[in-house]
């Protein structure tokens, strides 16, 4: 094993195929895949491929990048998850890969990480998957 494969976060490890995931979409600098312990159905993670820790230590282009990524999902998700809005957070301290929370809400208090988390069966995640991709503009 080469240092970099050491020092793989889970994220760059789920890019490689190496853990699975339920991915909405993928590009040569994203991906975009649910969260499996999710705030809210169609709880989405979004991340650049480059493993780097910190959001704001991302190069310009590559933030400018990943944001307009995200807003092709978030409207994918808007469509398939009944919400007032898709709202965003980056938060960073639980896995050193940058990345976006993208989940649907109706209020404020639906972006709280301090609430329990839900419990989806594999069949729930891969229709809500499957929705959100449907909804995804090409």
């Amino acid at each position: 094993m080469t240092n970099d494969q050491i020092m793989s976060s889970i994220f760059s490890k789920i890019v490689a195929g190496e853990i699975p995931s339920y991915k909405i979409a993928e590009t040569d600098d994203f991906y975009a895949f649910l969260d499996i312990f999710p705030l809210a159905k169609g709880h989405t993670l979004v991340i650049p491929k480059k493993e780097v820790d910190y959001y704001f230590d991302l190069e310009d282009e590559l933030i400018a990048g990943l944001n307009v990524f995200a807003k092709k999902i978030a409207i994918a998700i808007k469509k398939t998850i009944p919400c007032e809005r898709v709202g965003t957070t980056v938060i960073g301290l639980e896995v050193p890969h940058a990345h976006l929370h993208l989940i649907p809400i109706h209020s404020v208090h639906d972006m709280s990480f301090a609430k329990p988390k839900l419990k989806l069966s594999r069949e729930e995640f891969q229709e809500i998957a499957e929705g959100i991709k449907k909804n995804l503009a090409v």
